[in-house]
């Protein structure tokens, strides 16, 4: 437990601590989501997987940092020896004007830098289910490369390491032909997109395939910027974060032509 020099108290769940602890997004223990991402954070596959909850030392919850080495990353970037951020969030207006994202960064620093990692990254977008590069750029991360609506920030400690770089996921989207659904459980939020979006297809007798993605490596090739979320259809990327089943019906007219 590291304490800040305001009233605030970071916690670094464990495997020993998380059924208390808890994951931050989810606050029901017993939900599908939460039960899934409790899984995935224990699975062996994720080895070096942090996640970080900061508290206001009476319990509570202000915002999470969650973060893995690089070349284990559940998102599309090729980077050596780096510790990747791969979901960083603040709960309110008093969590940011406290600094609490700076401090969850700064934590993520400590540890890359203590581990001798050539520095950390992560990626950032102005759409929705990522951060901005607000809070990055705040704390000294450059725009290392861009694709599409994200940008992959980057600080490093180690100018000779070879920086970081995204996978290419449009070269991924030809290959896809007819309806797909693909996903983690990387994010306890996916589990009522993907069961909503199911049960729309099974209505409009849609044939849907859907794939849960079981490895890093499987993600780092999906056919999206986000990852481990992507619809798509015949080659193209109708979306590439968590959608509603409204959103998702709203889809199936305009595909249809209707």
């Amino acid at each position: 437990m590291t304490k800040a020099k305001f009233p605030i108290t970071l916690l670094e769940v464990t495997n020993d601590n998380v059924a208390d602890a808890g994951i931050y997004c989810v606050k029901d223990k017993k939900s599908p989501g939460y039960l899934a991402k409790l899984e995935w954070f224990k699975d062996k596959i994720n080895k070096g997987l942090k996640i970080t909850i900061a508290t206001d030392g009476k319990g509570k919850q202000l915002g999470f940092i969650e973060y893995i080495p690089s070349e284990i990353s559940w998102r599309p970037i090729q980077a050596r020896n780096y510790l990747f951020i791969q979901c960083i969030a603040l709960f309110g207006k008093d969590a940011r004007e406290k600094g609490t994202g700076s401090l969850l960064i700064k934590q993520c620093e400590q540890h890359a830098k203590k581990h001798h990692k050539s520095g950390i990254c992560t990626m950032s977008s102005d759409g929705p289910w990522i951060a901005n590069k607000t809070l990055f750029e705040k704390n000294k991360f450059t725009i290392a490369d861009k694709l599409g609506r994200f940008e992959l920030m980057v600080k490093s400690f180690d100018k000779k390491e070879k920086i970081p770089r995204f996978i290419d996921w449009t070269k991924h989207q030809s290959s896809y032909r007819g309806w797909h659904l693909i996903y983690s459980d990387q994010c306890p939020w996916h589990e009522k997109s993907i069961t909503s979006i199911k049960q729309s297809a099974l209505d409009h007798g849609l044939r849907l395939t859907v794939k849960k993605l079981s490895t890093p490596q499987e993600a780092q090739n999906a056919p999206s910027g986000f990852g481990t979320f992507s619809l798509i259809k015949d080659g193209k990327l109708l979306a590439d974060h968590y959608i509603s089943k409204t959103r998702f019906e709203t889809i199936l007219k305009e595909e249809s032509g209707r």
